[in-house]
Parts: structure tokens; sequence; C-alpha cells
């Protein structure tokens, strides 16, 4: 089955509406979600429509979190003190502000323990993205990274706008081509072109940058989907709303005819790590892969991977871009 697509993708400018300048506007349409050739939890395909709506061409920027956070005064989650009752047993030198960052190893390592390669720096942040030392300085127009879902939320709500539902995302990270592995297609490399700011070589060691990233990009940088998207595959994972489910299907509800429309996922109460009981710490859907992600560990730049995040936590391949369900025509 095709992507029913019913309108040409368009993008708007601040002369037309100053709310939807960068924005592209996404046609209502029915799409296959999901993927049966990768991760479990990507599994089954199942029929969905999603209503059209507005969606960020780009992820938001270190400069335009900046703005916010200077008319607002906003502090980040990992701007924070964490609160020990949260973290039952964590040392007290770990409950002081901070976040994950992201540590190359000096050669291969088991890649079943993710502490081989990410460590909690205090002092990291939006601000300090590479640790207390370093700074946003030349970074204006790279995805901001160290937010928190809250934080995510807190910026969409400041700029009129929401977080996408992992229906609304995937749809508009297909660009209409329905059923496809990529954004662009099926071809990883199409004519050995790098698509998408991502990991080359083997992870979490050897980073050949073929892309010619170490980290994120500048938005914009690699060719847009065919909705006018940039980065809805790798750079950075983008928080959406709904919350984690082990099998998105199995919790939506279908009318008696026809594929389940605007689908949510509005309770928490699955969303738990059975893994870490210990932490009773809800966790939402992230979407697109960043520049960490590689074909020898996480094969996940794709528009149906989907992994679970915890709403507190906040790492430096993590970033986010806001939609609005007005009309078209509003």
């Amino acid at each position: 089955m095709k992507s029913q697509i019913t309108a040409e993708p368009q993008t708007t400018d601040a002369t037309a509406n100053p709310q939807r300048s960068g924005m592209a506007w996404i046609p209502g349409g029915t799409f296959r979600m999901g993927s049966e050739d990768f991760y479990p939890e990507e599994r089954p395909v199942h029929e969905v429509s999603v209503d059209g709506f507005w969606m960020d061409c780009y992820e938001v920027t270190n400069e335009q979190f900046a703005r916010f956070v200077e008319a607002t005064g906003y502090i980040t989650l990992c701007e924070r003190p964490l609160n020990p009752a949260d973290f039952p047993g964590a040392p007290a030198e770990n409950l002081v502000p901070g976040s994950m960052l992201f540590q190359k190893s000096a050669g291969p390592v088991d890649l079943r323990d993710y502490f081989n390669w990410w460590a909690w720096v205090p002092g990291t942040s939006w601000r300090h993205p590479l640790g207390p030392q370093s700074s946003v300085e030349g970074l204006a127009k790279h995805p901001v990274v160290h937010v928190a879902y809250e934080d995510a939320e807190a910026y969409a709500h400041w700029a009129g706008k929401d977080l996408p539902s992992e229906a609304e995302w995937e749809f508009a990270a297909r660009g209409g081509l329905d059923g496809k592995k990529f954004t662009w297609g099926n071809d990883p490399s199409p004519g050995g072109k790098a698509m998408a700011n991502s990991w080359q070589g083997e992870f979490p060691w050897q980073n050949l940058l073929e892309d010619g990233y170490e980290g994120t990009s500048p938005v914009g940088s690699f060719p847009p989907n065919g909705y006018g998207l940039c980065d809805m595959a790798g750079n950075v994972w983008e928080w959406t709303s709904d919350w984690f489910v082990p099998h998105h299907a199995d919790e939506v509800v279908k009318p008696c005819c026809g594929p389940a429309l605007n689908p949510r996922i509005l309770s928490s109460a699955k969303s738990f790590d059975a893994a870490q009981a210990q932490f009773r710490i809800p966790r939402k859907v992230v979407k697109g892969g960043s520049h960490l992600c590689a074909p020898n560990y996480c094969l996940r730049y794709r528009p149906a991977a989907r992994q679970p995040q915890m709403v507190d936590t906040s790492m430096n391949h993590i970033g986010f871009r806001c939609i609005s369900r007005q009309a078209a025509t509003d």
C-alpha cells in the first residue's frame, strides 16, 4: 500500500505567518508504521492515519534555545540538583547538576554495557555540551542537546507549539516514502553519498568520519526528505510526546474499520524499565537516531526506529523539534 498523500508539502516564511517561520506543512495520510526487519520494539507493522500538521524543518538549535532561556529565565533539568529520593543508592557526588556525556573508547569494548562509553559528568549542560569546560561558541546552528523531556516541552509551549506524537513524527520522517528503510529510500548511501549524520566504523572507538562530522552537525547539513524536513535521520534523537510501550500497535485502539487515527500513548503505566525497577522514572519515545548510531551497534537512524528514554535524563545526542496542529489555512 502506498501512503495516501493528500497535498504537496509547503513551507512558510515570517511574512506569511511569523509563528510558522521555518516550518513545513505535513499533509495527512495513511501509512504503515513500524518495521519487521530490524528491532523487536518496531514490530508489528500496522496501518495508522494522521491528520495534517506543521513541523519544524530543523531541530531546535542552540541559538533558538538560548533565546527561550533569555526570555524566560528557564533553568534546564540538568542544571538543577538531583533529588536523592529518585536515585536510591546513588553516591552523593552524582547528585549534583550534570548530564550524560559520550566518551569514545580506546578500542573495542563489550557492547552490552553502555557504561563503556557513557559517563555522568557534573557541570555538563546545553551551555556546556562536551563537559564543564566546553561552550556553545561556534555551535549556534547545531541542535541543542542535554535537554530532558520537560525542557523540550517547556520550549514548545513558549513557542506556541507542541511536541509530536510518535505516529506524527514517523509519518513526517518518511516524507511520503511509505515502507522504505530510510527517510530517503532503501539504499543506505545512494551513490556513495552520506545522507545523514551517523557513525561510520566500529562503535564506540573507530569513527571514520565519512560523513564529515565527529559529533553533531549544523542543522540542514544533509539533504531534506520529501516534506522538506532535515535531520529526520541521525544528528540527534528527538523527543516525542508518547510514553514508551514495548509494542506500539498493542496499545492502539482501532476503530471497527480502517487504521487507527492519530494514535497516542497517554498512560505512563507500561513505560517503566523492568530491568531497573529501583528507578520509578517513566520513559518517553525518542525517534530518528543520532550521530552515534552505527550499523554494528544501533542501526536506528530510520523512520521506524524507536527507543525509550527516561524523562529526567539528558544526553549529548538527544534534542527535539516542534509541531503545530493548526490547519494549513489558519
